[in-house]
This record gives C-alpha cells, structure tokens and sequence, in this order.
C-alpha cells in the first residue's frame, strides 16, 4: 500500500485541523530524524500522515 504524506509548517494546527474536519488520529505526533508527523485516517476509510520537516531543512 501506499502512504501519502503531506507537507505542514504548522503540524499542531494541522493536527487540529484534520480533527474537526472528521479524521481520526491513528499515530500521534512523534519524531523521527528529518522532523516530525503523524497520521490519520480520513473519514472514507484512506490512511494519510502529515509532515513538518526539522526547521534547518527549510529553505
């Protein structure tokens, strides 16, 4: 399967976002090397993640 992976400045905000838009919190925020994100699942069933790169990344 494939896991699309979104962009965020903003993952708390966006973490927010996707909760009062009906998506479900499947793997909370946590932190990997090269930044952060979690996942959810949208309200038709799809597993997505949102990503917010580590700040040094950015251009």
């Amino acid at each position: 399967a494939c896991l699309l992976v979104l962009l965020s400045d903003d993952l708390e905000a966006t973490e927010q976002r996707v909760k009062q838009a009906g998506g479900i919190i499947s793997q909370a925020i946590f932190s990997f090397p090269g930044g952060r994100r979690f996942h959810f699942t949208e309200p038709s069933g799809n597993e997505l993640a949102v990503w917010s790169p580590v700040k040094a990344y950015i251009a």
